[in-house]
């Protein structure tokens, strides 16, 4: 059987979530999230972000959180500004342009949003009110590149937001990956203190299922439970995520699995380094993009699952690794000594 580097939820759930699942199995509860777990996972995610007015809703994944998010937060004809390899953009099957809204693209090449890229599709759409309004910048944290915020360019980006009227909205999917960084220099705290919204990703680090939307602007929060019901998101036995969440931040596990994804990657980026191997982006999280012979390729797909990213010429490919909460050494150790192994053998 192939081991998949493919992604990060090839797996089930963390041990320690399918124990507590269990364990609280018979228990009685309220329902539609109003049960202790639920509201005890937000204490705890309140407390780690130091804002204690924060609103906290979980939902069962990512595309169901942006869908929410970005559809109850925009007017009809305002529109959301995002990288061009943005989730909403090119994995969501369109569903925030089924909504009415425009997503206007913009292309980066890490990846990243900076005040610099948005100025000219704000100069670009003033006139009123033959255009859609930008009213919202989507931004994630890592990026689909693999890719992180430094607390200076997400300070300067909140600040463009608030002197242009923007809401600041940042996909969290891999947002632990993207905080424990070994580069990294951002906190939840500031996360939650320089965007209007954000969540938290869990089904890609160690949750069955389950993301936690954070509303930290409070002009944004009222009524926003009734979009939770509206798009089908509010499940009645809303303890499955409750308690999922209990176990992941109580303990500060959240941040265990990814930062042990983001090792497992580094070793295996740091081993092809070595070995002369290039990238398609300096990555530091669980996700890399080397460039390989197109022949290596091949031999890896006998034994590994990936995806083949960009062609960048007729010979060589860069493809996507990623690493999960439960990769283990056997599985990198072996996608290295093959590496080794073959590029050896191109050489000689």
């Amino acid at each position: 059987m192939k081991f998949s580097f493919k992604n990060d939820y090839s797996e089930g759930c963390h041990p320690l979530i399918l124990q507590a699942l269990s364990t609280y199995n018979l228990d009685q509860q309220a329902g539609y999230g109003e049960d202790a777990y639920s509201l005890k996972a937000k204490e705890y995610i309140k407390e780690k972000m130091n804002n204690a007015y924060a609103d906290i809703y979980f939902v069962s994944g990512g595309t169901q959180a942006n869908l929410i998010v970005i559809s109850s937060i925009l007017k009809p004809y305002q529109c959301v500004i995002s990288a061009s390899t943005g989730h909403i953009l090119n994995n969501e099957t369109g569903a925030i342009e089924a909504t009415g809204h425009k997503i206007l693209s913009i292309e980066t090449a890490d990846g990243k949003l900076t005040p610099s890229d948005i100025i000219p599709v704000l100069e670009n759409h003033r006139n009123i009110p033959h255009q859609v309004m930008p009213k919202m910048v989507y931004i994630s944290n890592s990026t689909e590149l693999g890719t992180i915020y430094t607390v200076k360019e997400l300070k300067e980006l909140s600040d463009f937001c608030k002197e242009n009227n923007l809401y600041l909205f940042m996909d969290g999917a891999r947002m632990g990956h993207g905080l424990t960084s070994e580069i990294s220099d951002l906190t939840l705290e500031q996360v939650a203190a320089l965007t209007d919204v954000f969540y938290l990703g869990g089904t890609k680090n160690g949750a069955l299922i389950g993301e936690a939307i954070v509303i930290n602007n409070q002009s944004l929060q009222q009524d926003f439970a009734f979009n939770i019901k509206q798009k089908g998101a509010l499940l009645a036995k809303g303890r499955l995520l409750g308690i999922q969440f209990l176990v992941l931040m109580k303990d500060d596990l959240y941040f265990e699995l990814a930062k042990h994804a983001n090792q497992q990657a580094m070793k295996i980026k740091n081993a092809l380094k070595e070995r002369g191997v290039h990238f398609l982006s300096d990555t530091y999280t669980n996700q890399i993009f080397p460039i390989l012979s197109n022949d290596l390729i091949e031999l890896l797909s006998e034994k590994f699952e990936f995806y083949v990213w960009k062609k960048m010429d007729e010979d060589f490919s860069a493809v996507r690794l990623i690493t999960s909460w439960n990769t283990g050494d056997e599985a990198v150790n072996s996608f290295i000594e093959m590496i080794k192994s073959e590029l050896s053998a191109e050489k000689s």
